[in-house]
């Protein structure tokens, strides 16, 4: 494998992903699924649930996830510094500015007008995951499964890792079609 890719397509991730490591799942997604092919829709669903669940930021799970499977040790590697890198010196350099300037109104206004943008982006993210689940759970099982998920998580202050993890659980021990199309024919 050759390695630039990888470190290209995680430094674009780490420069334009504001907002945290959940602001930065859309930009892997299209990076990592769409752009190059690295992994499926599936498997990118897969992996992030996985990395949820995991303790961490989700901001270096995938890339190293992504960066072994890619490339392996030097993958893993690669992709971690591509990330972090434009993190780190943007964190130190914003630091800096906002120590300096921070009573000034416009720079108030800047931190505020991110958490529009990544709202939009974890929605658009949502609703590409709920299509995913329709087409192969259905409408009512989707929505049920959405509904259930929200109402543990936010009125009953369940963990979503618990979340997730029941329900990658409930998937493994579910039967599939194909075993029981297979073993009826």
């Amino acid at each position: 494998m050759n390695l630039p890719p990888l470190f290209w397509a995680f430094f674009r991730i780490g420069i334009f992903g504001f907002g945290g490591g959940p602001s930065m799942i859309p930009l892997v997604h299209a990076e990592v699924v769409t752009r190059h092919g690295w992994l499926s829709d599936e498997e990118f669903a897969d992996v992030l649930a996985i990395g949820n669940t995991l303790p961490g930021p989700i901001a270096t799970k995938l890339p190293g996830y992504v960066g072994y499977r890619v490339g392996g040790v030097s993958g893993c590697v690669t992709a971690l510094v591509a990330i972090i890198l434009p993190m780190i010196v943007a964190m130190i350099a914003m630091l800096g500015i906002f120590s300096r300037y921070r009573d000034v109104a416009w720079i108030r206004g800047m931190g505020q007008a991110v958490v529009p943008v990544v709202m939009v982006m974890m929605a658009q993210l949502t609703w590409d995951f709920f299509i995913k689940s329709r087409a192969s759970l259905g409408w009512l099982a989707s929505a049920i499964m959405a509904m259930l998920a929200g109402g543990l998580i936010y009125w009953l202050g369940v963990h979503p890792g618990w979340v997730i993890g029941a329900i990658l659980i409930t998937a493994l021990l579910r039967p599939s079609r194909e075993k029981s199309v297979k073993g009826s024919a």
